[in-house]
C-alpha cells in the first residue's frame, strides 16, 4: 500500500482486525474481485446470459457516471439518456463511416465530454427543478435532433448493416464486446473510487454540501460542478459506445426519455455515493426485468413502488443501508499539540499587511444596507465590528470577503480586491466564518480540514488529497483550536462547540491574511466562550488580522484592541473599546436616542392579574448550549410588556418558544390558562396568539386585502368585513395600497400590513418581533403611535425591539434578557432609569 494513502494510525490499525476495511487498498481489492466474479460468470455463460451480464456492466458504466453527478456533487439530471445517446451514435457512425471503433470509442468519450461540459456551464448556474427541466429538455433536444438528423442519422429508422468491431485482426463477438464491457465497468469504479480519494472528489463533495462554504476556502463552484457534470457525461457515452456493437442496431427509439430515469433510479436504488452503488442498482434495474419479463407492460411501474420501498426502507440505498451494518472504524482522535502552528502556516519571517476599507457601501432594492464603511484591521490585533440588529455588520463582513459586490469604495490587503468574487477573495488569503456552522455535514472532519488545506488549488484530476503531511497539519490545525473529538466523525453529527472549533481550525488551513469572524460565540457556554477568546488571542498573536463580528459584547470588550461602531449601515464610531463603549452615540445606537419620542399611558396600567401569557422556567436552544435559559414571564390582559437584551441574548429563541416556532427543552407555556408548550404552531394560533415575526413575513405576490384577509381565515363570526374596516381607518396608508401587491410596500407600510393582519385575527395577544428594524426614524415614529393607540385601545402586546428607550416608553413592564437569562424586570419606567441595563448590551466598562 502506498504510504501516502494510509488512513489508519498503525497501533489503530494493529488492534482491529478489520480496520483493514477503511483503507484504500481494500476499495481496489474489492473492485478487483467483483470484476474477477463478472469475468468468471462471462466465461461460463451462454449467449443469452452474456448479453445481460454485458448490459449490467454498461449500466454500471453510466450508473458510475450518474453516481459522480448526483453522489458526489449533489446535482441531478433527468436527461443522461442524451449523453448515452451520443455516444452510441458516434461510434455507428464512424463504423459505417469504415473507421476503427478503437477510433470511435474515445470519439463517443470525447463527444459527449464536449457536449455535458457545453450543457453544464449554463445548466449548473441554476438549481433545484431548474436544472432538471434543464437537463430534460436537453433529452428532448437529443431525442429529437436524431429524427430530424436523417442524412446523418439515418432519422427515425437509425442506423444498422455496420461491421462489428475487430481485435487482433478479426471481427469482436457479442463475449468479446460483454467481456471488453465487463472490464470497462470496472475500471469505471477504480476511477471513481479514487475520485473519491483526490482533491476533486473532495470539492465536489463540500461543493455539495455548502457551495457558500466552499467558496470561503477558495473553491469556484461553477468550475467543479462543470468538472462533474462532464466526467459523468464522459463515462456515459463511453457507455454508449459499447452499447451500439453490442446490439448492432441504434435508432432514437433505443434512446426514450424514460431511460434517464432508470439510469437516475439505478444510482439512488444502490446507493448515491457509495463504490457500489452502481453494481447494485444496475443488477436490480437490468435483471429484474428479465425476471418479470411475463409483466413488461408494468415495468415503470415496478420500479416507481420499489424506488418508493427503498427510499422509505432504506434512505441510503441498498449498499448503503449494507454499510451502515459495518463496525465503525477505529476513532482517531488529533495528535498534533507538538506541531509549530506558525511553521505549519507558514507564519515565519517578514511583515504582514493590514487590512484597508475605504468608503464600501451597497444597496439592496433600493434601501442602503452600508455607506461609507472605513476601517484598517492591522495584523496581530483583534478588530470588532458592533452595533445593533440591522447596523449592517455581517453585509460588512460579506462585501470584504467577496460574497457581495460593493457599488462604492475599496477593499485591499496586499493590492485592491474589490468585487473579486468570493472564492478568488479567499486565494488571496482572505477567509471567513459565519453566524451558523458551515460545514461539510456529509464529510468527516479530517476531510473538511483536507478540502482547506488545498486553498482552492485542485491539481490533477486523480491526485490524492491526503497526503502524511497534510494529515498532520490537519491535526496540528484542529489541537491548536481545541478540538478533542474523533476525525472520522461526520461534521454534522458534532455538538454545537466542537462545530465551531473545526470550523475555525478549517479557515486557519487556508492559511489566512485575514480570518473573518462571523458571531462565533452564538450558542456556546460562558467556560466555551472563554475558551474562545483565548484561542482568538492566540490567532492575533500569529500575526493575522482578525475582524470579529459578535453580540456577546463581554466577550468583545475582553479581546478586542480596536472596534468599529455601525447603526443604520453607517459608520458612528473607530476607536478603542473603552472609548466606544462611553460614546453616547453609540449608546443611542443600541438602546435608541431622543429623537424617539414614545407616547406613555396618560394613567398606570391597572388591569386584573389574571395572566393572558405565563411561562415557567422556559428554556429552548439549538442542540448547543440553551438559548434561552428558565425564563418565567407574565403578561396580563390590556398590558403591554417589553422584552429586552442584546442580540443573541435570546430575545427572538424566547418569541419562537412561545409561538410554536421552536419546540423548548423544557419549562412551560401558558396560555389563556391552557399549557402549549408542547402544541404546534397552527394550535397555538388558533388558541389566541398571533405573531408578528422579524422582517415582516407578509406575501409579497398577495395584494394587501388578501394579506389582511388571510389573518382571518379561521374566523367565521361575521364580523370580518368590520374590522377590515376599522384596520383600514387605523392604517390609513394601507386603505390607499390596498389593491397593491405586498412586496411593493415600503418596509414601514410592510410592518403595518403584518400587524393589522394579526389583528385580523382578533388575537388574545399580539407578539412583535423587531418592528422597528430596517426602518426610516420618520415611520419608527409613527408606528410606534400605531402601537401606543393599540395598547390604549386594550390589545394585549408583547413587544420585542432594538430601541429599548423607546420601547420601555410605551410599554408597561419590561424584562431584561443577558445570555438567555432574565437579569431584570420590573416596571417599565423604572427599566429606563436603570444604568445597569447598559451593561446588557456593551458589555462592561
Amino acid at each position: 500500500m502506498n504510504p501516502a494513502e494510509q488512513t489508519v494510525h498503525a497501533p489503530e490499525a494493529a488492534s482491529s482486525g478489520w480496520a483493514f476495511l477503511y483503507t484504500p487498498a481494500w476499495g481496489r481489492v474489492l473492485i478487483a474481485a467483483l470484476t474477477g466474479l463478472a469475468m468468471a460468470v462471462w466465461w461460463k455463460s451462454g449467449n443469452y446470459a452474456t448479453f445481460v451480464l454485458a448490459m449490467v456492466a454498461v449500466n454500471v458504466i453510466v450508473g458510475v457516471g450518474l453516481n459522480i453527478l448526483v453522489g458526489l456533487s449533489g446535482q441531478m439530471s433527468f436527461g443522461h439518456v442524451g449523453f448515452f445517446a451520443i455516444g452510441a451514435y458516434t461510434v455507428a457512425i464512424l463504423l459505417r463511416d469504415g473507421y476503427s471503433f478503437w477510433l470511435g470509442l474515445p470519439a463517443a468519450a470525447a463527444a459527449a465530454t464536449a457536449v455535458g461540459a457545453l450543457l453544464a456551464m449554463p445548466a449548473l448556474r441554476v438549481a433545484g427543478p431548474y436544472l432538471a427541466m434543464m437537463t430534460i429538455a436537453f433529452g428532448f433536444i437529443v431525442e429529437n435532433g436524431l429524427i430530424e438528423w436523417k442524412g446523418f442519422t439515418g432519422g427515425s429508422n437509425g442506423l444498422m448493416g455496420f461491421p462489428a468491431p475487430m481485435v487482433f485482426g478479426r471481427d469482436m463477438a457479442e463475449k468479446d464486446i460483454a467481456l471488453l464491457a465487463i472490464l470497462l465497468a470496472g475500471a469505471a469504479l477504480a476511477f471513481y473510487h479514487q475520485l473519491t480519494r483526490s482533491r476533486w472528489g473532495k470539492a465536489m463533495c463540500a461543493v455539495r454540501d455548502s457551495e457558500t462554504a466552499a467558496q470561503s476556502l477558495g473553491l469556484n463552484p461553477v468550475t467543479v460542478k462543470t468538472v462533474s457534470f462532464a466526467l459523468s457525461a464522459t463515462l456515459t457515452g463511453i457507455a454508449g459506445a459499447v452499447f451500439t456493437p453490442l446490439v448492432m442496431f441504434v435508432s432514437p427509439d433505443s434512446f426514450p426519455l424514460h431511460q434517464s430515469i432508470l439510469f437516475l433510479l439505478a444510482v439512488i436504488i444502490g446507493g448515491a455515493g457509495t463504490l457500489l452503488g452502481p453494481v447494485a442498482g444496475a443488477l436490480v434495474v437490468v435483471i429484474l426485468p428479465e425476471l418479470l419479463s411475463n409483466l413488461a407492460q408494468y415495468r415503470l411501474l415496478i420500479f416507481g413502488a420499489l424506488l418508493i420501498f427503498v427510499l422509505l426502507a432504506a434512505p441510503r440505498g441498498i449498499v448503503g443501508a449494507l454499510a451502515a451494518l459495518l463496525p465503525r472504524r477505529p476513532c482517531r482522535r488529533p495528535n498534533g499539540g507538538g506541531a509549530d502552528l506558525a511553521a505549519l502556516l507558514g507564519l515565519k519571517g517578514g511583515s504582514r499587511l493590514p487590512l484597508t476599507v475605504r468608503g464600501i457601501g451597497i444597496s439592496f432594492g433600493g434601501v442602503q444596507a452600508a455607506r461609507g464603511v472605513s476601517f484598517t484591521a492591522e495584523p496581530g490585533r483583534v478588530t470588532s465590528i458592533i452595533g445593533p440588529n440591522g447596523a449592517g455588520k455581517t453585509t460588512v463582513l460579506n462585501m470584504i470577503s467577496g460574497f457581495y459586490r460593493p457599488s462604492e469604495g475599496s477593499v485591499s490587503l496586499a493590492g485592491e480586491f474589490t468585487g473579486m468574487p468570493a472564492w478568488k477573495t479567499a486565494r488571496l488569503g482572505v477567509t471567513r466564518t459565519y453566524q451558523t456552522t458551515l460545514l461539510f455535514e456529509e464529510m468527516s472532519v479530517l476531510d473538511n480540514m483536507l478540502v482547506a488545506l488545498g486553498r482552492g488549488r485542485l491539481g490533477w484530476l486523480l491526485g490524492s488529497a491526503g497526503t502524511p503531511e497534510l494529515s498532520r497539519k490537519a491535526e496540528g490545525l484542529l489541537s491548536f483550536a481545541g478540538y478533542t473529538g474523533s476525525l472520522d466523525a461526520l461534521t454534522g453529527s458534532l455538538a454545537h462547540v466542537d462545530k465551531r472549533l473545526v470550523e475555525i481550525a478549517r479557515a486557519l488551513a487556508c492559511h489566512p491574511e485575514v480570518l473573518l469572524l462571523d458571531e462565533p460565540a452564538a450558542g456556546l457556554m460562558r467556560s466555551d466562550k472563554e475558551q474562545l477568546s483565548v484561542l482568538l488571542r492566540k490567532i492575533a498573536g500569529l500575526g493575522i488580522v482578525v475582524v470579529l463580528v459578535e453580540h456577546d459584547m463581554s466577550l468583545v470588550m475582553g479581546i478586542s484592541d480596536h472596534m468599529l461602531a455601525l447603526d443604520a449601515g453607517s459608520p458612528i464610531l473607530e476607536g478603542p473599546p473603552a472609548e466606544v463603549r462611553q460614546d453616547p452615540h453609540v449608546l443611542e445606537a443600541y438602546l435608541g436616542g431622543a429623537d424617539f419620542k414614545g407616547r406613555p399611558r396618560m394613567q398606570a396600567w391597572a388591569g386584573e392579574k389574571f395572566a393572558v401569557l405565563a411561562t415557567s422556567k422556559l428554556t429552548a436552544g439549538y442542540g448547543a448550549a440553551p438559548v434561552l435559559d428558565g425564563a418565567d414571564l407574565d403578561v396580563y390582559p390590556g398590558e403591554m410588556v417589553a422584552v429586552l437584551g442584546a442580540n443573541g441574548a435570546g430575545k427572538s429563541t424566547m418569541l419562537r418558544a412561545i409561538s410554536g416556532l421552536h419546540r423548548p427543552v423544557s419549562g412551560s407555556v401558558v396560555l389563556n390558562d391552557s399549557p402549549v408548550g408542547q402544541s404546534q404552531a397552527h394550535e397555538i394560533a388558533l388558541a389566541g396568539l398571533a405573531l408578528v415575526p422579524e422582517g415582516r413575513q407578509i406575501f409579497p405576490d398577495m395584494t394587501v386585502m388578501d394579506n389582511l384577509l388571510l389573518g382571518a381565515f379561521r374566523r367565521n363570526d361575521g364580523q370580518v368585513q368590520e374590522d377590515l374596516e376599522k384596520l383600514l381607518t387605523r392604517f390609513p396608508r394601507l386603505r390607499e395600497r390596498i389593491k397593491s401587491k405586498g412586496g411593493v410596500l415600503s418596509g414601514g407600510e410592510q410592518q403595518m400590513l403584518a400587524i393589522a393582519r394579526g389583528l385580523m385575527a382578533r388575537p388574545d395577544i399580539l407578539i412583535l418581533d423587531e418592528p422597528s428594524l430596517g426602518l426610516a426614524p420618520s415611520m419608527i415614529n409613527e408606528l410606534y403611535d400605531i402601537l401606543a393607540d393599540l395598547r390604549d385601545a386594550g390589545v394585549t402586546i408583547l413587544i420585542v425591539d432594538q430601541m429599548t428607550n423607546l420601547a420601555l416608553a410605551v410599554a408597561d413592564r419590561g424584562y431584561v434578557l443577558e445570555s438567555g437569562r432574565i437579569v431584570h424586570s420590573g416596571d417599565a419606567q423604572e427599566l429606563r432609569a436603570d444604568k445597569s441595563i447598559e451593561q446588557a448590551y456593551l458589555g462592561s466598562a
